[in-house]
Parts: structure tokens; sequence; C-alpha cells
């Protein structure tokens, strides 16, 4: 018998809001707790807490923080898959930068203890933003032609490594004040007026990949790296997402499709949940193509 699946991931993940709708008989979306001037608010990627209000509050200098997702919060989602009899894969925000992955972790080893035939996979993707964004737009592809949860855990197995993450910084206090950047490389950046190009490593965490001078420049290696290490890009989901920097974001993606054609590329605008970290001005470009997160 063909068991329905269902695939759970983060507002880490920066898809559209239309995606997650379009695709709600799969894909569920869970919401980070986000602090703003001390209220909680749940990030439902723009729905109730909308980027215009998000981003207005960073450009009049509040640092928002975020907060772990609940254990009852992935409990709750937990039992409603199993009692309609679903299995459920769970593809959350690298474990290096968050510690909800724990949370979904202790919360599936409590439940089972009471459903021991509950199936519940938890998956640590290593990855955020648009390229969580681009692996769950990949494996809901999967699962909308029938594949079974063991070739889908068996295809991301294949391919997580495999995710590309190019962040171009503006803004160097959010990262450091998240603890997501040495004070030192900030501190340097902000007073050459150099800023970082980030990427995600094997171990899931952020680190500092190259250094450039301007914004045409940053956009031009982003595009750089997008043609370096993207593979067979009529198949790929690409994301281009921005915090509140639309116009840089569409002068990246008019470079991209000059020249490629991907089966699908997304403009988001950041969530709430990584823009608290990375603040004004960050643009990224993430997709599944070359290995470069192998450990060497």
């Amino acid at each position: 018998m063909l068991v329905e699946l269902k695939i759970l991931t983060d507002s880490s993940c920066d898809l559209p809001l239309k995606y997650v709708e379009e695709n709600a008989h799969i894909l569920q979306l869970i919401g980070m707790p986000i602090h703003i001037d001390n209220e909680e608010y749940i990030d439902d990627l723009g729905k109730t807490l909308t980027h215009d209000f998000f981003y207005k509050k960073l450009s009049e200098g509040v640092f928002p923080t975020t907060s772990q997702i609940n254990l009852l919060v992935f409990l709750e989602h937990y039992k409603k898959c199993y009692e309609k009899g679903e299995a459920l894969i769970y593809l959350g925000l690298s474990s290096g930068l968050s510690g909800t992955m724990n949370n979904a972790v202790l919360a599936k080893n409590m439940f089972l203890e009471e459903h021991d035939d509950a199936d519940i996979t938890i998956v640590d993707t290593i990855a955020a933003s648009g390229g969580l964004g681009a692996l769950v737009a990949h494996v809901v592809e999967l699962a909308k032609e029938g594949k079974s949860k063991g070739e889908i855990l068996t295809w991301i197995d294949d391919h997580i490594l495999k995710i590309n993450h190019w962040f171009a910084i503006d803004d160097l206090e959010h990262l450091k004040n998240g603890g997501r950047i040495p004070a030192a490389i900030a501190l340097v950046g902000t007073a050459l007026k150099v800023k970082p190009i980030l990427t995600i490593a094997h171990n899931g965490k952020i680190k500092s990949y190259a250094s450039v001078r301007g914004r045409h420049k940053s956009i031009k290696y982003l595009y750089d790296k997008f043609t370096e290490n993207i593979e067979e890009v009529e198949h790929k989901h690409v994301f281009i997402c921005h915090a509140h920097c639309i116009e840089d974001a569409q002068k990246l993606e008019e470079l991209i499709l000059k020249e490629y054609k991907p089966k699908e590329l997304y403009i988001t605008e950041l969530s709430a949940t990584i823009g608290t970290h990375v603040g004004l001005g960050m643009l990224a470009v993430a997709f599944v193509g070359k290995n470069i997160r192998e450990d060497k």
C-alpha cells in the first residue's frame, strides 16, 4: 500500500508564500518565533508578519531576535500526520545555525515512545534560506512524481552536499550580533567598506569565502559562482533571495536569464527568520549544483 507522504519545513526556507500555499497538500510550514520590540511574532513568510513591517523595523535600527521552534509545535505536527496514517520528512534549518533541529529530534523521540510505528524522518539539511528552499522544491517535485519515501531520502542523501549558497552581505552588524560571524570580520569589513561573500560549509555553519568592494562587483561575483557551479540547469529550481533590495535581485536575475533557462527561478524577499541575522541589503543565489562542500 502506498503511504501518503508529507514534507515539513520551517520558515528559514525562504520559499514564496504562494508556492507553499499551492503545495499545501504535500508541504507544511512551521514558523520560527521572532521577537521585535518585546513582542513575539510567528514567521509565516510574510502572510501576517509582513516583509514591509519587518524591514521597516530594521531600517529604524531595531534588532529582532529569533528563538527555536518549541517541541510542542513539532509534536502537534507529528500527531496530525500519524493520525492520518501519513509518513513525514522534516527538512529543517541547519543544526549548525539553530537548535531547532535538535528540538525536532527530541520531539520525535518523545512521540515514538508512545507511537513506535510512526514514520518520521528528520533531515539535517545543513542548509538555510534559498538553499533549503531549493532542496524542498526538488523534494516536493519528487513527491508529486510519486516517488517513494525511500527514493526521496536516497535523492536527498545524494544531493545534500550539492546545495550551493552564495550570500553577498551589506550589513555586517546583524551577523555579528547573532554570533554568525566573528566580530573581527565585521570590524574589518565595515572599516574598509569591503563586504564578504559567505557560503555554508559542509558542517552547516556560515563560512567567509571571499571579499569584494562595491555592490556591482558583489552581484557579478554571485553570478560567477552560479555559472561555475550550476549543473543541468534546465532541471533546477534556482533561488535569488534578497533583504529588501529587489532591484539588485532583478539585476542578478537578468544576468542569469541572459544565458540560462532554469526549470524555475524564484525571487524571494528574505523571511524574518533569516533577515533577523543578515540585516538589510543581503543578496543571495542558491541552487542544487556541484558538490562544493566536502570537507577537504
